[in-house]
């Protein structure tokens, strides 16, 4: 409801909210049903929140409807207040940047600067950056926050009303990879990877603690993850921000290494998927599917560099539970959305989704880790709204609500699909 208020006032301030509701009113894009699926649906041209401005207020200039052409570049900046769980209430400036080089897929930079009532302060930048012809892919996931949160300790059986532990620290994290192509759509990859985590203080009810589940978080207040990485990719996408078809598949694998700084030499593998299907060849509807999978193969990593529920890439493994809510050696996720237009011109869309997620549990004594299972599953289902900011880039606005299965529950936001 925050969420939702604070994007009507943002409308409303630019004088858009009344005209977006008299646009679908009268050309009778609210009124005309959608296509049931398998159905052709009526060759409306698309619909974007800057058409509706152009409709109303003809001084600005026509938007363009063909797509992002080579040479041009699509730029979104959306200040938003909303509210998530892991941050309460939130003030973000997001920025999206679409551009096209000649013959190659769409290049996305992905951006944030966010305030938070949790006196959070979080600065990212995410960013996928194709060659001419797809030679190249330039890979990026840098951050930097000052980020109190709560947590929860390790393995599946852990609770959101007992045995929590308020973390305060400050994060650099510095991703960048290289990817050239090896064969039609697969890429080798090459790269360096820094977590780096200082300034950490941890505690429970009664007092400040040195471990969480037994597990240290880390020696004088520190830690450090560093290590090169190795990868290969398929990607035939097209379009990051918003799929219509293709697949994606990636292994990544990680050294972390103390002669590179890191605390313990430890290795841990990425395994991720997802596919993007229509249903029906007559719907513009699709069903995506996604596999996301952190392991550790060696070692014992800092326990804020296990893997846990929205600490991938873009912070989106897990709607429905908080940030960090499971964490273990071994995370293994699967989600499946299914997004459908709701106005037959894809100015307004919905979707639904499902997802599960699971940890291995952990038991140390004296100070040493012994692996163990996946004991338990915890899945999470809901439904979200869609307005589209930007067709060239296939761009929304995305407001998802989520119910996780053990009583959790929350809002996400995002620029983009989620995957």
């Amino acid at each position: 409801m925050h969420l939702a208020n604070s994007l009507f006032s943002w409308l409303q301030r630019l004088r858009w909210g009344g005209a977006l509701l008299s646009l679908l009113a009268h050309a009778g894009w609210a009124q005309a049903p959608t296509p049931l699926l398998g159905q052709p649906a009526s060759a409306l041209p698309p619909l974007d929140v800057a058409d509706v401005a152009h409709h109303f207020y003809g001084r600005l200039p026509p938007h363009d409807s063909l797509g992002l052409r080579p040479g041009h570049h699509v730029l979104l900046l959306v200040p938003v207040v909303g509210y998530s769980q892991q941050t309460g209430g939130v003030a973000e400036v997001a920025l999206n940047l679409a551009f096209r080089r000649p013959a190659a897929n769409v290049s996305t930079v992905v951006g944030a600067a966010e305030y938070t009532l949790h006196q959070q302060l979080i600065f990212t930048l995410t960013s996928s950056v194709w060659a001419p012809s797809n030679t190249w892919n330039f890979v990026g996931d840098w951050r930097l926050m000052r980020y109190p949160q709560s947590t929860y300790g390790l393995g599946m059986y852990t609770s959101t009303t007992g045995g929590v532990v308020s973390m305060d620290y400050k994060y650099l994290r510095l991703y960048q990879t290289a990817f050239h192509r090896i064969a039609p759509d697969w890429y080798a990859g090459l790269g360096y990877q820094l977590d780096d985590h200082w300034d950490i203080v941890s505690r429970n009810s009664r007092r400040e603690v040195a471990t969480i589940s037994r597990y240290s978080y880390g020696v004088a207040g520190e830690s450090r993850s560093s290590g090169p990485v190795f990868s290969l990719l398929h990607d035939s996408r097209g379009n990051a921000i918003n799929p219509q078809g293709g697949y994606l598949l990636n292994a990544q694998y990680r050294p972390n290494l103390q002669a590179l700084g890191s605390d313990t030499n430890y290795q841990s593998l990425l395994l991720e998927g997802r596919l993007y299907l229509h249903p029906s060849p007559s719907s513009p509807n699709i069903l995506a599917l996604w596999s996301y999978n952190a392991l550790t193969l060696r070692g014992n990593p800092p326990f804020l560099d296990l893997p846990a529920t929205g600490w991938d890439m873009y912070g989106n493994t897990g709607r429905g539970f908080i940030q960090g809510r499971f964490r273990g050696k071994n995370f293994v996720y699967g989600e499946a959305e299914y997004r459908f237009g709701l106005t037959r011109n894809r100015l307004l869309g919905g979707v639904v989704f499902t997802n599960a997620q699971s940890v291995t549990e952990l038991n140390v004594v004296r100070g040493r880790v012994e692996d163990g299972q996946f004991e338990k599953v915890v899945p999470a289902l809901g439904g979200g709204l869609r307005l589209s900011l930007n067709k060239a880039s296939r761009t929304n606005l995305a407001i998802d609500y989520g119910f996780g299965l053990d009583g959790s529950h929350g809002l996400s936001l995002n620029l983009g699909e989620l995957f």
